[in-house]
Formats: structure tokens, sequence, C-alpha cells
């Protein structure tokens, strides 16, 4: 009995380690996009911040991506690719608003200069449901079909625990290297002073580096899911338009063709963001709302300044 329980175990942590493997990328892009959203708070509530993150991500996981995940692969499988879809939008339109405020201007949605922690743990926790449901779904459709259904499930509880783990772990540690550097600052040893002072002083280029990947993240990822998905329910130009890049800098190598993908896969999320925008001004402008220039709108060097 106790083997035959272990040679399970065995087999959904094995099935687990190869299903997350493959999710890498989307788990780099969802490590970066976190960040900006603890930028400008106190450095006490930092860490209180990634954490309720981080559970709400769990809940995404176990409460809505996996039943739901589950349920339409075995009864739906046609209503995924909308999903997905509307996923992948919503991270253009967040990534497009972000591009928007480099230049100073803002309409309003989600304004950061309150520093509102509801509105910015609930803001991350919307946008990993998202980066959530790409883990998952890539992580499902990489297991073995003949696996019974509590097996799979189990899997994705193990991926799901596994891939939130590293994510907020990985920004927990992001958002506290300043603090780390500053207390090595104070140390009597004078390389680590030194070291400390210097890790400190990078802290303002490291964040504008993160903003910016996170953007181009969020572009990347929403532009690949609508382009993909797109092409799931009958819209094939802009996926074969995507795999005509691919096809012509494969030759070149894999790390090129990447570059090639991501970069398309950007420029068609931004594309994709800016009218979602558009869209979204006009019904405000009918509404008597007005946009605004985001004067008030701390970047990310001033964030790391509060510490």
């Amino acid at each position: 009995m106790s083997v035959g329980l272990l040679a399970v175990v065995d087999d959904i942590l094995s099935a687990a380690v190869k299903a997350s493997a493959k999710t890498a990328g989307v788990v780099i892009d969802d490590a970066a996009v976190t960040p900006q959203y603890v930028q400008g708070l106190t450095p006490a509530r930092e860490l209180p911040v990634v954490g309720k993150i981080a559970l709400g991500s769990i809940a995404n996981k176990f409460i809505v991506i996996i039943p739901i995940a589950l349920l339409l692969t075995a009864f739906a499988p046609g209503v995924l690719p909308y999903l997905l879809i509307v996923g992948g939008t919503y991270l253009c339109f967040e990534g497009a608003e972000k591009v928007l405020e480099w230049f100073g201007f803002g309409h309003g949605h989600g304004d950061e200069g309150e520093r509102d922690e509801n509105r910015l743990v609930w803001g991350a926790i919307r946008t990993d449901l998202i980066l959530s449901t790409e883990i998952m779904l890539i992580s499902l459709a990489s297991l073995d079909k003949n696996l019974g259904i509590w097996q799979t499930l189990g899997v994705l509880a193990v991926i799901a625990l596994i891939m939130t783990g590293v994510v907020y772990g990985a920004v927990a540690l992001l958002v506290k290297i300043d603090d780390i550097g500053l207390g090595m600052a104070k140390s009597p040893v004078r390389r680590v002073r030194h070291t400390g002072a210097r890790i400190a002083r990078s802290m303002p280029a490291v964040f504008r580096v993160i903003s910016v990947v996170g953007t181009v993240a969020m572009l990347w990822v929403g532009g690949h899911l609508a382009i993909v998905n797109l092409g799931e329910v009958g819209l094939h130009w802009p996926a074969d338009l995507l795999h005509g890049v691919d096809e012509l800098l494969a030759p070149l190598g894999a790390v090129v063709a990447w570059v090639g993908d991501t970069a398309v896969s950007a420029v068609a999320g931004l594309l994709l963001g800016l009218v979602v925008v558009g869209v979204v001004l006009g019904v405000g402008r009918m509404l008597g709302k007005r946009p605004r220039l985001d004067e008030g709108h701390r970047a990310p060097e001033d964030a790391s300044a509060a510490h």
C-alpha cells in the first residue's frame, strides 16, 4: 500500500517537474511584472503586500484556474481560446497604459500616485490571474493524456505551489535587495560595506530595468496569447505572420528566432493595447470623463528613494 502510494507521489512529482520546465518563460515574465506593484510602498509594507499577492495567486490557481481548466478541457475545450484572447487583450491594455505613462500620459485608470494598497494588490492579482492561467494551461497541455483525473489534479496542484513559491520568492528578494544593501553598508567590514553601498546605489537603475522588462513582458505574453488563440478561432493571418517570422529567423539560431518572435508579439500587443486604451478613452469621454497628464505618477527611481 505504502509502496504504491510512494510510486504515485513519485509519478506526480516527476510529471510536475517536466511540465514546469515548459513554463519557464512565463514564470520569468510573472516575476518581472509583479515588482512594479510594490514600488513606492514603504519598506515595512513591501513584504506584506507581496504576501497578499502570493495568497491571491494561490487562490487564482486553486479556486479559479485549475477547476475551470479541467472542466473546460473535459466538456467545452472550444471556449478556452476565447478566454485566453480576453486575458491576453487585458495584458496588452495594461502594458500599453504603462507605455503611455512613460510619456507622461494617463487616463486615470488605476491611479498609482496614491499607492492605495488594496488597489495595488487587486491589480496585481488580476494580472497574475492571466499569467497563471497561461502557466497552468501550458502545464496541462504537456501532461500525459493517459493520466487519471486525480493524478492530473495532483500534478497541477504541485505545479501551482512550485510556481507560486518561485515567482513570489524571487519578487520578495527583488524588492528587499536595497534593504539588504543598506544593511551591508553599515557593516564594520570595509569590503562588505562598499558592496552594500554599491547595491543600494544601483537599485534605482534596477527598478527602471524591472519596470521596462515587466511592461515588455506584459505586451509580449498578451500579444502572443492573442495571436495564437485568434488562430485557434479562425483568424489565421496574425499567427501565420508570427510563424513566418520564426521560419525566416530559424536559420540564424534559436535565440535570434526567439527574439524575433518576442518582438513581433510585443509590437502586436502594444498595438492591440493602444486600440483598447483608445476605446476606453472614447467611452470615458462619452461618460464625461477627460484624460489627464499623469504629472503625479511616481517613477521607479522615486520609489527606491523612499528607502
